[in-house]
């Protein structure tokens, strides 16, 4: 016997209350496999691209770097080569100071040995090589090396009186061979030789 009774169907309202199962379903996102592969390549583009800027960068520092030793090592020879010539131009110069009180002939000689004296400082002038002057000047540790203190009113404390050693500079302000020189100080007053005089006896 059937059942005349009607089944429940559910109504439209009931439909909308319960979405079906592709209602209900979130729609997928459809990436293009090119465009992902685009990203990829531009990422490591940029990333090699960072790499090479460095790498670069490095390069040209070490570059500068190496050159500057190359530099300063042959600087540092050269002044050792340079340094080794001063020595003789001293003697030279000391030994025609006393060819003033020798006889004629000798002055003749000497006249040529100063001509070549000249000629060893154009050379040195014409690479940087000048001397410096010490008397009058106050002492400086970087140009001076203070070989004995003085006692004068003649000069103010502090400055160099004599110079028994000549200085020489390269490049107009780095010091090749400090000068030897005698510094100059305050007379010891009456009281203070006194005192000595009382602590000696």
């Amino acid at each position: 016997m059937q059942n005349d009774e009607p089944v429940n169907q559910p109504t439209s309202e009931n439909e909308e209350d319960y979405p079906t199962e592709s209602q209900s379903a979130i729609p997928e996102v459809v990436i293009d496999p090119l465009e992902l592969e685009v990203r990829r390549l531009r990422e490591s583009s940029d990333e090699f691209k960072d790499k090479y800027m460095r790498g670069l960068a490095e390069s040209e520092n070490l570059r500068k770097r190496m050159q500057k030793e190359k530099q300063d090592l042959m600087q540092y020879a050269v002044q050792n080569i340079i340094n080794d010539f001063l020595t003789p131009i001293d003697h030279f110069e000391n030994a025609l100071k006393f060819t003033e009180q020798s006889s004629d002939d000798v002055k003749h000689w000497a006249i040529g040995f100063q001509m070549i004296l000249n000629q060893f400082k154009d050379v040195l002038a014409a690479n940087g090589v000048t001397p410096f002057v010490s008397v009058g000047q106050p002492f400086d540790h970087t140009r001076h090396e203070a070989i004995e203190m003085v006692e004068t009113t003649e000069f103010s404390p502090g400055t160099v009186v004599e110079e028994s050693l000549r200085g020489y500079k390269i490049n107009s302000d780095r010091i090749l061979r400090p000068a030897r020189v005698k510094v100059a100080k305050a007379p010891a007053s009456n009281e203070t030789i006194a005192e000595l005089n009382e602590e000696i006896n």
